[in-house]
Order: structure tokens, then C-alpha cells, then sequence
């Protein structure tokens, strides 16, 4: 997981309104696989390894069910650490009859799609070696191709579904923007992302240290389209690990120098995407 630790700038931890949190716990542990690091009547903070938290759900008074058609979570993607383990996670949705929404083979991974009680979408996946990633002018090649599910089932040679594997991370996330161009400014200007891949006028895909992506950009709910609720299903925020503190400096002023805000909540550095996405700014 080269890609998900220093010296990169990556995504490690989203967190996201639901409307009945113990439905969401039950699925998120018997059907996801995490493990809880925290529990109160309206909050759960989960993790993998026991230690680091990875996923926040948290059921907020007057929660309006998820809001179609307005920017904010396409899908939080879960990167496994091996494909046996991708495996694993397939036959064990085949088991229970969790229906999934989609399993896709994009050359630098291989990807499972499912959606949470809420709707709020979800990427199970694991990597390709990166050297065997094809880039041309600055561009990863990726694409979506049936997934060779039977070859994946054997990969997993019968072994028994644990949940997560302690080593799994918050792989990237995948958002609906209300446009593009200021978008890109704010991701690249601003948070120092480089693009690694452009869909036309609908979407792009950035990284740091040539990952295939950390952040994946779509307008497909429109462009104009609105931010939800505030008290609605969905995402609530999502935080990026930055090298170092000179890193956030320099960051933050980046953010500030494009007309971002940038407010400090308790020790926390927050600002916000032109749609309204909310990010927390970390660091190692």
C-alpha cells in the first residue's frame, strides 16, 4: 500500500451521515467486514486493523434520506491488500446474497461494487503491480472490462472470509462535482494533485506519486448540480494525509492564494471543494 502512506498526499478516513445507525453497523461489520474502534448511541468509528479508523457513520437528528441528483459521494473505495483477498471478499458476497451493483476489471485494479443500506456507493478492489501500469504522456491507461470472476474465486483457493484484512486502507474516493474546471484548480493549484486521467468533459482522476488515483472527479449528477442537505444520507467528510506540516503550510496557502477557505476546528484544518465537499487536511 506504497500509495496510502508518506510521502504521498492520499485519502485515509471518510465519514458519513446514516439513517438508522445500527442498520448501518450491522451491515458495515457482517457484510463489509470492519471491526469497531468506537461505539455510542449515534456514532461508530471502524476500522480493520484494530487501530486506525478508516470509516465514520454517524445518524444526525432530522437525517433526510440520501438526495439524488446533487454533488458528494459517488463511492469511498476500500483497497484489499492482496487479490486473494479480493477473492475472498466475492465468494463471501456470493455466500450471504449480497446483491452487488457491479465488478469491474480497469487494467491497475480490479473492483467490486456494492452499495450500503443508504445508498451511499462503495469500491472493494485491490491493485495490479504499478509496473505493470501503462502510462503515456503523463496518463494511466484505465478502463472497464467484464471482471474474470471465476479466475478470482480460484485465486481465493477456498480460503474462509475473516473480514477485512488488518492491512486494508482507505484506497481513494470517487466524487460528484457540480463542474470540472474550477474543480481541477482547487484539486491541483490547491492540493498539489497531478491528473493522470481525463474522461472527456465529465470526469477526471488524480493522484500524487503516479497512483492511478486518489480522487476520482464526475459530473455525471449534472453539472450545476447542487450540494445535498446538510443533515442528509451521504457524505459528511473525508480527510487527506499530507507528508508534513510544512506540507499543510504550504497547502493551506495554496488554498488561500485560489480564494479557498481554509478554518482550523479544535486542531483540525478544514476546507471545502467548489461543490461543497469537505475535507480535512492531516498529516502523518
Amino acid at each position: 500500500m506504497k500509495f496510502q502512506s508518506y510521502p504521498h498526499t492520499f485519502v485515509s478516513h471518510t465519514s458519513l451521515n446514516v439513517a438508522d445507525i445500527q442498520r448501518s453497523l450491522t451491515f458495515y461489520k457482517e457484510v463489509i467486514g470492519f471491526a469497531v474502534l468506537y461505539e455510542s448511541a449515534q456514532k461508530a468509528v471502524l476500522t480493520a486493523d484494530g487501530k486506525t479508523p478508516l470509516l465514520t457513520i454517524e445518524q444526525k437528528g432530522n437525517v433526510l434520506p440520501k438526495q439524488q441528483r446533487t454533488t458528494g459521494l459517488y463511492h469511498f473505495a476500500l483497497l484489499l491488500p492482496t487479490r486473494s483477498a479480493l477473492g475472498e471478499a466475492l465468494n463471501h458476497f456470493l455466500q450471504i446474497g449480497y446483491p452487488l451493483q457491479g465488478a469491474s476489471d480497469h487494467l491497475v485494479s480490479e473492483a467490486l461494487y456494492l452499495g450500503d443500506p443508504d445508498g451511499n456507493g462503495i469500491e472493494i478492489y485491490s491493485d495490479r503491480p504499478s509496473n505493470t501500469w501503462n502510462w503515456e504522456n503523463g496518463q494511466v491507461t484505465m478502463t472497464t472490462e467484464r471482471l474474470d470472476a471465476e479466475n478470482l474465486l480460484a485465486e481465493a483457493q477456498g480460503k474462509k472470509w475473516e473480514g477485512l484484512p488488518k492491512e486494508t486502507v482507505m484506497g481513494h474516493i470517487h466524487l460528484h462535482v457540480s463542474e470540472l474546471k474550477k474543480t481541477e484548480e482547487f484539486y491541483c493549484q490547491g492540493l498539489g494533485f497531478e491528473v493522470v486521467t481525463r474522461y472527456g468533459s465529465q470526469a477526471l482522476f488524480i493522484s500524487t506519486g503516479r497512483y492511478h488515483h486518489h480522487i476520482g472527479l464526475n459530473t455525471w449528477n449534472g453539472v450545476g448540480a447542487p450540494a445535498p442537505a446538510e443533515n442528509s444520507v451521504g457524505l459528511k467528510w473525508f480527510s487527506l494525509v499530507l507528508p508534513d506540516e510544512a506540507k499543510r503550510n504550504e497547502v493551506i496557502m495554496q488554498l488561500r492564494n485560489i480564494g479557498a477557505s481554509v478554518e482550523e476546528e479544535n486542531g483540525i484544518y478544514i476546507t471545502k471543494d467548489p461543490s461543497g465537499n469537505t475535507i480535512h487536511l492531516r498529516i502523518n
